[in-house]
């Protein structure tokens, strides 16, 4: 029996990844400046800052809809038995529920809520792809990595409100203040949802650092096969910082940079940083 993996873009996964398991992106849209591009096929991190930062706007993304799951699981399931599909959280956009029309529709394929987002995702489609090569059906795929994402632990740090500010999630007033007081609200990733954790003050730099500390503080916590150091745009100096400093708490035996996409990227902004892995 022959499974594929496929995902939708907000796994925030690199190319090289993406080409070298074999698995299949369904792209989320992107609205900014009254255009829509297709996430990471139309449109980059890159380009999105360039446009958002020229105009003073916000961007926006939707779901993938239930024709676009259509034409890519019945394309797909011409070459292969099974598919078993991640989306991003269901409490943060309706891609689980048109997946799991299109599913219903053509049948032989496992959607699965990851009730996560970014590389949060990106852990589950791997080891997807793992259990996949071991012969594993969809359905079982399906039921392990329902319970695995209850143990992974995923947050961000942001170097900046305004686009927060801009998609109308904090105020003005909180983003002025945050910008003079040099904070750094850290978003962390609970029962699907996002909410605001710690606070930290000071340099960037100096924030991850407490930040990884904090996250690493109990090695006997966490599982050290894998981490994702995931930002949405550091220069190599601070990523490699970052990286020193998750092996000096936990001694992970693959340690993965990947840059976030469009939709992390639209929400949180330039200078957004996030370890992502599992607890045991």
């Amino acid at each position: 029996m022959s499974v594929r993996i496929t995902a939708d873009s907000t796994c925030d996964l690199s190319p090289e990844l993406i080409e070298r398991c074999g698995i299949t992106i369904t792209p989320l849209t992107v609205s900014c400046d009254g255009k829509s591009y297709l996430d990471g096929v139309e449109i980059d991190p890159e380009k999105l800052f360039e446009i958002t930062e020229a105009t003073g706007g916000a961007a926006a993304t939707a779901a993938v809809n239930v024709k676009q799951y259509l034409d890519v699981f019945g394309r797909l399931l011409q070459e292969c038995d099974e598919i078993v599909h991640f989306t991003i959280s269901s409490a943060m956009s309706t891609c689980f529920q048109n997946a799991c029309i299109a599913a219903e529709e053509l049948g032989h394929v496992y959607p699965v809520d990851s009730e996560n987002l970014s590389t949060g995702i990106g852990h589950l489609v791997l080891d997807a792809c793992l259990l996949a090569e071991e012969g594993r059906s969809g359905a079982e795929i399906k039921q392990i990595l329902d319970e695995r994402r209850k143990k992974l632990d995923v947050s961000f740090v942001l170097s900046t409100l305004e686009y927060l500010r801009r998609g109308g999630r904090c105020t003005a007033l909180a983003a002025m203040g945050a910008n003079l007081l040099k904070l750094h609200p850290c978003i962390v990733v609970q029962d699907g949802k996002m909410t605001v954790g710690k606070k930290y003050r000071g340099n960037i730099q100096a924030c991850l650092v407490r930040y990884v500390r904090d996250k690493l503080a109990e090695p006997d916590t966490v599982d050290p096969k894998r981490i994702f150091i995931t930002d949405s745009g550091f220069d190599v100096e601070t990523r490699m910082l970052v990286e020193k400093t998750v092996l000096e708490c936990v001694p992970f035996k693959e340690v993965i940079h990947t840059r976030a996409g469009c939709t992390v990227s639209c929400h949180c902004g330039p200078g957004c940083l996030g370890i992502l892995f599992y607890r045991n």
